[in-house]
C-alpha cells in the first residue's frame, strides 16, 4: 500500500472510532450540549463517507468499522462525555496531521481543513487548546498523545 493510502485508511479508521465515541458522548451529554454533539457526529459521519470514497479512488478497499471500541476512560456522566469528546478530537487531529504530511495539493488542503476542524471542536469541548494541534511532539501539554496509524482509535477495538 502507498503511504497516502495508508494515511487515508488510518483517517478512515479514526473516523469510525470517533463515531463510536460520539455515540457514547451523545448518550451521556447534558441536554444543553446535545445539539453540539449531534453536529459533530454528523460532520464525522460525512467525513467518514468521504474517506471511504477516497480509499476506493486510490484503489483500496475501505476499512470497515469494528463492532465496538474500548473507551480511554469510563464515561458515567456529562462531564466525562465532554472530556471524551475533546479526547476524540485531539486523537483525530493527530491522524489528520499524518494525512497532511502524506498528501499534496487539494488532498493536503482538505486534510489540513479536517485537522483544523478537529482542533476547533476540541477547544470548544475543553475550553482551551494546544499550541500545535495534531503534533504532540511540539506541544507542552501533560504528555504526548498518539499520532498516526499507531494511535489508539485507529486500530479496531480501541479509541
Amino acid at each position: 500500500m502507498s503511504r497516502l493510502l495508508d494515511a487515508v485508511q488510518a483517517a478512515l479508521a479514526a473516523e469510525h472510532a470517533t463515531l463510536y465515541g460520539y455515540g457514547v458522548v451523545g448518550g451521556r451529554m447534558e441536554k444543553d450540549r446535545q445539539d453540539e454533539a449531534r453536529a459533530a457526529y454528523d460532520a464525522h459521519r460525512a467525513r467518514r463517507d468521504a474517506l471511504r470514497r477516497e480509499v476506493r479512488d486510490l484503489g483500496g478497499k475501505p476499512e470497515a468499522a469494528a463492532a465496538a471500541y474500548a473507551l480511554p476512560f469510563a464515561v458515567p456522566d456529562s462531564a466525562a462525555a465532554v472530556r471524551l469528546a475533546a479526547e476524540l478530537e485531539d486523537r483525530l487531529a493527530g491522524v489528520y496531521a499524518d494525512l497532511v504530511r502524506a498528501s499534496e495539493g487539494t488532498r493536503r488542503r482538505e486534510a489540513a481543513g479536517s485537522l483544523r476542524e478537529a482542533a476547533v471542536r476540541s477547544v470548544r469541548w475543553r475550553g482551551s487548546g494546544v499550541t500545535f494541534p495534531g503534533l504532540p511532539e511540539r506541544t507542552a501539554s501533560e504528555g504526548p498523545s498518539p499520532s498516526g496509524s499507531s494511535a489508539p482509535g485507529t486500530a479496531p477495538g480501541s479509541l
